[in-house]
């Protein structure tokens, strides 16, 4: 019989460099469902009338500019005064995010933004493509294969069901069943979908859930696992490596299942985890928890590395981009690291330097790593020198929505979405 998810009390908190209180929007996001858009409906502020704000490159929002003062290959976009982009195309969406990096997304030659309805635009363009009117589940991912887009039911009647994303067209659906409830897809592979879902009581309610794996191609049910009493179904971040699906929740809990069987390889109870964020590479997962960034091994979960920052300065969101593992800490500098060692690659203080707050996301686009930044007013998109972290140029709309930003690239195009200002800007 599988092993559950250990339980772990007590709830995972974002450190901040300034001692700010965790955001508003991140509380909403781990509330979750309908409790959530509840109080974001209740406590929504209208934004400004739309504005660009275009940082100069010596102020304190955009840092100092490399390369030529022509703009295009070499600058990340920069205009001619080496300045932000001005936007390729603006347009407003019915985005309603939560925050999660995988509510913005790429694909077919359309990018997507969660919402409802749930619209696809052009992603040369900005006009739309198609749409969905019943949107997705609030709080849940837009969940990419290499052609499939994954969503739970906004119906709430127990399907999965995946789409092209070029055109919208359903592709494939599945159904777990009548003693489940709302299941949302986590994580995909090449041969399954990963869904966690609530079980059903008698009386309705519900106590505990499952996790499963649903075939891509016939849908059928492959395995479920029952996780323990109060383990949670939001606040879930997950991905798939070969044989190992690893994921986070709410109750600070990092496990390790074997895909093919369902299987609880091991799991770990964390100390800080950023609301869940972690990054795989290989076969390492690498997870911050405050003042330590560690890689565990996804076979057993032995430590095969770790970093240290500086005293009361704590460790943010991590990703893996093009084989680099990118992060913050809460003392405003960027490092890059080897996933493999843990060896450090460069440090950049140019984000401190220019009173810019880090980012949360992190996208690549030539030579140029771009990063969506929480709600701070010094943020928004910042254009990083991949290979030393000098700021570029940052890019924010001047809306003052209280959303956190999301960044997406196809590599021609990066895409920052602000509330439901979806702005496209040149690479």
């Amino acid at each position: 019989m599988a092993m559950a998810d250990s339980r772990s009390d007590g709830r995972s908190s974002r450190a901040s460099g300034s001692s700010r209180t965790a955001s508003r929007r991140r509380v909403l996001r781990l509330a979750g469902g309908g409790l959530a858009l509840a109080a974001l409906t209740a406590g929504t502020v209208a934004c400004e009338e739309e504005a660009v704000d275009v940082k100069d490159p010596g102020s304190a929002g955009g840092g100092k500019p490399e390369g030529d003062d022509k703009g295009g290959s070499g600058d990340g976009g920069a205009d001619r005064s080496g300045g932000a982009p001005e936007p390729l195309w603006t347009e407003t969406t019915s985005a309603e995010t939560f925050g999660d990096n995988d509510e913005l997304v790429v694909a077919g030659g359309a990018v997507i933004a969660s919402g409802t309805p749930l619209a696809a635009l052009d992603a040369g363009t900005g006009k739309r493509k198609w749409s969905l009117p019943g949107g997705v589940v609030p709080g849940a991912p837009l969940l990419l294969s290499e052609e499939t887009l994954y969503l739970a039911s906004s119906q709430y009647d127990g399907t999965v069901t995946g789409y092209d994303p070029a055109s919208g067209k359903e592709t494939w659906r599945s159904r777990l069943g009548k003693g489940y409830r709302q299941p949302r897809p986590i994580a995909v592979d090449e041969n399954q979908v990963y869904v966690i879902a609530e079980i059903l009581e008698d009386d309705g309610s519900s106590t505990t859930n499952i996790i499963a794996a649903l075939d891509s191609t016939t849908g059928r049910i492959t395995w479920k696992e029952q996780r323990d009493v109060g383990t949670m179904q939001d606040g879930i971040h997950a991905a798939v490596r070969g044989r190992h699906l690893v994921y986070t929740d709410g109750k600070k809990n990092l496990t390790v299942r074997d895909t093919a069987t369902g299987r609880q390889v091991w799991t770990h109870r964390t100390t800080k985890t950023n609301y869940g964020f972690f990054a795989v590479h290989q076969d390492l997962v690498i997870v911050p928890q405050g003042q330590r960034i560690q890689a565990f091994a996804l076979s057993d979960g032995k430590e095969k590395w770790s970093l240290e920052t500086a005293d009361f300065t704590l460790f943010k969101e991590p990703a893996v981009v093009e084989d680099v593992l990118y992060v913050a800490d809460s003392a405003r500098t960027v490092r890059a690291v080897d996933p493999r060692t843990g060896k450090q690659l460069w440090q950049s203080t140019a984000l401190a330097d220019a009173e810019l707050q880090v980012p949360r996301q992190y996208v690549k686009a030539g030579d140029t790593l771009y990063g969506a930044t929480d709600l701070d007013p010094e943020g928004g998109i910042i254009a990083m020198d991949a290979k030393n972290g000098a700021v570029r140029w940052t890019f924010n709309d001047g809306t003052g929505d209280h959303h956190s930003w999301l960044v997406a690239t196809d590599g021609k195009r990066v895409f920052a979405l602000h509330g439901t200002k979806l702005h496209a800007l040149p690479v």
